[in-house]
């Protein structure tokens, strides 16, 4: 297989050189598995109007589960049409596998595949990836610079001397459908985590932070983009008994994740109301439009990324005043 790198494909036609200012702009990217796809839609439409691989705008990129997969990337050099080449090579496969083994050994090969043994020092802007530790029930951000470190920095590691590889699928481990990953840190620690939908599906709270405190930039000179995945209807159950039993767990998955990224960004909103942002994640409910995180049809997948481009639309004055 021939993955895509930010060295090859379109690369070329992304030739626009953003202007240096005193903006801090963040971009924080949600959970929500195979719903990914409505966020590559919003994306696309972003990088289209900057003209420029995003890195380049965004001093900081976080990502929680999904988002974990695409912050990495984007921060990496990706450009957004590769990355939906490889979710589209990679995603089904792994929603597909019916046990919590087969979806971590799935997700495995997906991280192994496009990241190897990659580094936090590669990427070529801030990055926070979003994991929960298992046992103290505590989250565990990934970052790739000691100046978003809060405090410890004598002691600081990027990503905590781990692989990209190892942070990014630690975030996407939805326990109990996958399996809780284990990571061996710089200091020789090893460390059990589940995904970071558990303490942040939507991180922009723990990016502003970083943002505002840790890299000390002025209140009034930060600019956030924040994008989720979509509210959907919740797909009819099955006749199969045993089919609904899962159902009803994938069900309050959902659900719990869901709670979590409204009341994060009901915080923002409090805590920060003050720091513009753009919070990009609209509802559909038409019933064609159910569907769930562990989404795997293609067709209906496309028409999540064809949602994201239109939910770009409304928002385009401001994100063009924010980001050009």
């Amino acid at each position: 297989m021939t993955n895509p790198s930010p060295t090859v494909g379109t690369i070329a036609k992304l030739t626009f050189e953003p202007v240096s200012d005193n903006y801090c702009r963040v971009l924080s990217l949600d959970g929500g598995g195979a719903k990914g796809f409505y966020t590559l839609g919003v994306l696309r439409e972003i990088e289209a109007m900057l003209d420029c691989p995003l890195y380049k705008r965004f001093d900081l990129v976080f990502g929680t589960s999904t988002g974990a997969i695409i912050a990495a990337l984007i921060a990496l050099g990706y450009e957004v049409e590769q990355i939906h080449a490889l979710y589209k090579e990679h995603v089904p496969r792994i929603m597909k596998a019916k046990t919590a083994r087969g979806k971590s050994n799935a997700l495995q090969k997906l991280a192994q595949d496009v990241f190897q043994d990659k580094k936090f020092g590669e990427f070529k802007t801030g990055v926070g990836i979003v994991t929960t530790k298992w046992v103290i029930e505590q989250p565990m951000i990934f970052k790739g610079s000691v100046v978003q470190a809060h405090g410890r920095t004598g002691t600081f590691a990027d990503g905590f001397g781990c692989t990209i590889a190892d942070a990014v699928q630690a975030s996407c481990s939805a326990y109990p459908f996958f399996k809780r990953k284990i990571v061996t840190t710089a200091n020789g620690d090893q460390v059990e985590l589940i995904d970071g939908g558990y303490c942040a599906n939507n991180p922009t709270l723990y990016a502003i932070a970083d943002a505002t405190v840790a890299m000390k930039a002025l209140r009034d000179n930060v600019r956030v983009v924040s994008i989720g995945v979509g509210v959907y209807p919740e797909p009819k159950p099955s006749l199969l008994y045993w089919f609904a039993k899962k159902l009803v767990s994938v069900k309050l998955l959902q659900k719990t994740l869901e709670i979590n990224t409204q009341s994060m960004d009901q915080l923002r909103v409090i805590m920060f109301k003050d720091i513009q942002t753009v919070r990009i994640s609209d509802v559909f409910e038409k019933p064609e439009m159910a569907t769930d995180l562990f989404e795997h049809n293609m067709a209906k997948l496309n028409i999540l990324r064809q949602r994201g481009s239109e939910s770009f639309a409304s928002r385009e004055p401001l994100l063009r005043k924010f980001l050009c």
